[in-house]
């Protein structure tokens, strides 16, 4: 399936999990609409926090589409799942925005992990919540955000836990895709970063990490919505974690060296 027969389908209400594992090929996006009032605090938040926040474009006001990312994308109903926040709070789960959307909104794509593990596969690296057909584990860190504006917050990482050889050969790959979060930013002990119990994670599904593996830590895509919830903003709206926008950029072309 192309990317674009993946987001027809998801626009017909016929796929509404995880994209984890699915067009491997293709770079996939986490999603930020905010209202244009604070659009440009979060524009800072993002260069502030790179790793989190790797900007893979910017909508207009009131614009769903984002013709860098794919021809006819529409980011009201394009992804599996999404999440509108109130006040700092989680509100409701959509399965579009077709109701909720306004004129002054602003829509960011955010590059996302879920793009280079396609390259960890081919290079024989197990992950085992792709095999199992589940949804990455992440949690909230805490590691602090820079702040800009009202948005703050702490990092929210992914978990995949990995030998030691292949957690190398994971940094050296994932380092050559900044677009999308690059390198891990810890591994080994999960207390260091304030994380408690990697069976309880705070988004997405636990997997076990096995007496030969470590847990390698990567920036992950749900940190803007961490920063949302401390902004307390009356209105905004982030993908459901794991629910990501499937784009038609190869993930070859992100690669840096």
């Amino acid at each position: 399936m192309t990317p674009a027969e993946f987001r027809r389908t998801v626009r017909a209400g016929r796929f509404r999990a995880s994209t984890a594992g699915l067009c491997g090929d293709f770079a996939q996006a986490n999603l930020v609409v905010l209202p244009h009032a604070v659009s440009s605090d979060f524009l800072r938040f993002c260069a502030l926090n790179p790793k989190a926040c790797p900007l893979l474009a910017v909508g207009e006001p009131g614009q769903w589409a984002l013709p860098a990312l794919g021809a006819g994308i529409d980011v009201r109903s394009d992804l599996p799942g999404y999440y509108l926040y109130r006040n700092g709070e989680l509100a409701q789960e959509l399965p579009s925005l077709a109701e909720v959307w306004q004129d002054d909104l602003v829509a960011f794509a955010i590059g996302c992990s879920f793009s280079f593990e396609q390259m960890l596969l081919r290079a024989g690296i197990a992950l085992r919540h792709v095999a199992q057909h589940k949804n990455v584990a992440m949690y909230r860190s805490q590691i602090p955000n820079k702040a800009a504006g009202p948005f703050g917050g702490q990092l929210v990482v992914s978990m995949r836990p990995l030998r030691a050889a292949d957690a190398i050969r994971a940094i050296q790959i994932s380092s050559r895709f900044p677009a999308v979060h690059g390198a891990p930013v810890h591994f080994g002990d999960p207390a260091l970063i304030g994380i408690g119990d990697l069976q309880r994670p705070d988004y997405g599904d636990a997997v076990e990490v096995l007496p030969d593996e470590t847990p390698v830590f990567w920036a992950c895509g749900v940190t803007p919505q961490e920063a949302i919830r401390s902004a307390r903003l009356p209105l905004a709206i982030a993908h459901k974690p794991g629910h990501m926008l499937i784009t038609d950029i190869p993930n070859e072309r992100l690669a840096v060296f």
